[in-house]
Order: C-alpha cells, then sequence, then structure tokens
C-alpha cells in the first residue's frame, strides 16, 4: 500500500488554481525553486499548500523581471523568517534581503504602470483611427 496523499494536491490542480502552466510547475521543480513535498506511489508530484504559496510568490515576481536565482534568493529569504530555529543575525540578514526585493518591485512596477500607460495611449490612438467618420 502506499504513502498517505490526502491532503495533496496533484499537479494540474496546483495549475488550475495557480494559473500556472504545467510547464512552469516542473522547470521550477527541476531547478529547485519548488520542489514537491511528496510523489505518489506511481511517482506523481504531490504538493501542499505550503508548495502552493511557494508558486504564487514566484508567480508574483515573474513579471517584474526577476532572474530565477533572485526567485530563489527571496524564496530562501522568506524560509528564514519562518523557521523558529533562525538567529537574530540570520533573521536581520533576511529582512535585509527582503528590503532590496521590495525597492526593486516598487521599481519594476513603476516601470510597468508606464508601459501599461503607453499601451492604453496606443490602444486609444488605433481606436480614434478606426472609428467611422462623423458626416
Amino acid at each position: 500500500m502506499g504513502a498517505d496523499t490526502s491532503g495533496y494536491l496533484q499537479i494540474g490542480q496546483v495549475a488550475e488554481r495557480t494559473e500556472l502552466s504545467l510547464k512552469s510547475i516542473r522547470h521550477w521543480d527541476e531547478v529547485g525553486l519548488v520542489q514537491p513535498s511528496a510523489r505518489s506511489a506511481g511517482g506523481f508530484r504531490l504538493y501542499t499548500e505550503t508548495d502552493v504559496e511557494r508558486m504564487l510568490v514566484i508567480r508574483r515576481m515573474k513579471p517584474l523581471g526577476f532572474t530565477l536565482a533572485e526567485m530563489k534568493q527571496l524564496l530562501d529569504a522568506l524560509d528564514v523568517l519562518d523557521e523558529p530555529a533562525a538567529t537574530d543575525e540570520q533573521r536581520e540578514a533576511a529582512r535585509a534581503e527582503l528590503a532590496g526585493f521590495a525597492d526593486k518591485t516598487r521599481d519594476s512596477a513603476q516601470r510597468l504602470r508606464r508601459q501599461l500607460a503607453y499601451a492604453e495611449e496606443f490602444g486609444d490612438l488605433l481606436g480614434a483611427r478606426t472609428a467611422a467618420p462623423s458626416v
């Protein structure tokens, strides 16, 4: 008989809940960003709610231009803050890292807002040019 897999989500369920592709989830496993917490008797990836939350953090980072290495660094810093045995020095270093990520996030969000404004401006221009002429 296999291990108890109740409480776990299969990769398809995770993909549906997170709006991520199976390919992305598998890739993040391969590069060590978010590895499944368990495997079924048949070898299928099984994920916990904590795993899903980690994937959602990564999903939020993707459009902001963070690299895979930065994503791993941020997840590691979050892990330190969640670790009861972490020292004060480790926690302080993790908070400093997160502050740097917060700064980069604000800069990236501002850049995306500018790009969105340009896209909306362009859409308005096209809309004006495609509207029926007034008589």
